[in-house]
């Protein structure tokens, strides 16, 4: 694994974004692991987070894209402070890119915040996670609707690895073949599993046998195959 995943990793447990115990999601299940990035809520948090995104997205994507693109409402300082970084360890200028929920009709007007799109831009996607896939089913049309452009793909913080609406792939994987581009993540339940069972982060094990036993009977049931 790369040191920048375990790194990472790390951050979202320090973070208090990643969190293991006994929580009910949004769609009713039953989890052993929370993941809130509504609690990177520093400069420094978010300088840090942008920056982990910016090697996933040049590691996997490369750089040959315009406009990152945040839906809105937790994608948007995502977008801005990523593409911030991206022109800090990499030198590349890229246009940040939002929607809004309603459309503005005075001042700044339109559905967008920040660049416009323009016929030929080539737009990476950036979110926090994706759980069901359902905000790429309301911001790709808003997207496509503002000009001819081509989605490289989409990066997400963390891969939860369990079956998305369908109830056969993960909602990343629906994403994908619903709408024609990658999709990819920074890290996976996977590597977040192997990065901290039985491994202590700050002198304290988060990933015990237990939470461990817990994890894998969740996966039996809901991950994707």
């Amino acid at each position: 694994m790369e040191q920048y995943k375990q790194k990472f990793i790390s951050f979202m447990v320090e973070s208090d974004v990643l969190k293991f115990g006994e929580f009910t999601l949004k769609s009713g299940r039953k989890s052993p692991f929370f993941m809130n990035a509504g609690a990177y809520v520093t400069g420094g948090q978010l300088s840090r987070l942008a920056k982990f995104y910016a090697q996933a997205i040049h590691d996997t994507y490369g750089l040959d894209f315009d406009v990152l693109f945040g839906p809105a409402y937790k994608g948007i300082p995502l977008a801005v402070a990523t593409a911030m970084a991206i022109h800090e360890l990499y030198g590349k200028e890229v246009r940040y890119c939002s929607n809004r929920k309603e459309v503005k009709d005075h001042g700044d007007t339109g559905i967008l915040l920040g660049s416009k799109l323009k016929d030929g831009d080539r737009v990476v996607m950036i979110e926090d996670v994706t759980t069901s896939g359902k905000s790429m089913e309301e911001t790709v049309p808003i997207v496509k609707a503002q000009a001819d452009v081509e989605i490289v793909g989409l990066m997400v913080s963390l891969n939860r690895m369990e079956v998305g609406m369908s109830g056969k792939v993960s909602a990343l994987e629906e994403v994908s073949k619903t709408y024609g581009f990658p999709t990819s993540a920074i890290v996976t339940m996977e590597e977040v599993v192997e990065a901290l069972y039985d491994q202590p982060v700050n002198g304290r094990i988060v990933i015990d046998d237990q939470i461990k036993a817990a994890i894998d009977l969740y996966y039996e049931t809901y991950g994707a195959k």
